[in-house]
């Protein structure tokens, strides 16, 4: 263990970071945890956060970065109000899931990784979301919309996005 660093801010959301990081003992092997923390407690990871963490548990920020750029789950900005993911897993791939994001890109006028000016929708890809035998598979929030097409997911994000 080691002495905790000064807070980023008087927000108290920093104190639930930094208890994160105490109780696995400022460890490198915390670090996910903690990226994890960070982001439910902020919903994102900004440069801020990452400096903390990596002073914290005492690893090179290009580790922290690595690590919060390798997983889908990280986001490096703001999200929407909303999150389609569309899965680009091997059965996803083949039964069309590119097609599906260059139809949703067009659509809604931004690129994976991107939020919608309005910041109503932020349109993300994984590489597999687990549900193979329902390829493709885009997911509205928690809403697994299953066998889609680029004119179902389209139709879908559109209602979406006018609510």
């Amino acid at each position: 263990m080691k002495a905790t660093l000064a807070l980023p801010s008087d927000d108290k959301r920093w104190r639930m970071v930094n208890a994160t990081m105490r109780r696995h003992g400022y460890s490198s092997s915390a670090l996910i945890e903690a990226l994890h923390t960070v982001q439910q407690a902020f919903g994102y990871l900004d440069e801020t956060a990452l400096q903390y963490v990596a002073k914290s548990l005492r690893v090179p920020l290009s580790r922290v970065y690595g690590v919060a750029t390798f997983y889908n789950h990280f986001m490096m900005k703001p999200g929407g109000t909303h999150t389609c993911v569309v899965c680009l897993g091997t059965a996803c791939y083949i039964k069309g899931s590119p097609q599906i994001l260059e139809t949703l890109e067009k659509r809604l006028a931004i690129r994976k990784g991107q939020t919608t000016p309005d910041g109503k929708l932020s349109l993300m890809v994984a590489h597999c979301v687990g549900m193979c035998w329902l390829a493709p598979v885009v997911m509205l929030d928690d809403d697994v919309q299953a066998e889609a097409t680029p004119a179902q997911a389209a139709t879908k994000i559109q209602e979406w996005v006018s609510k």
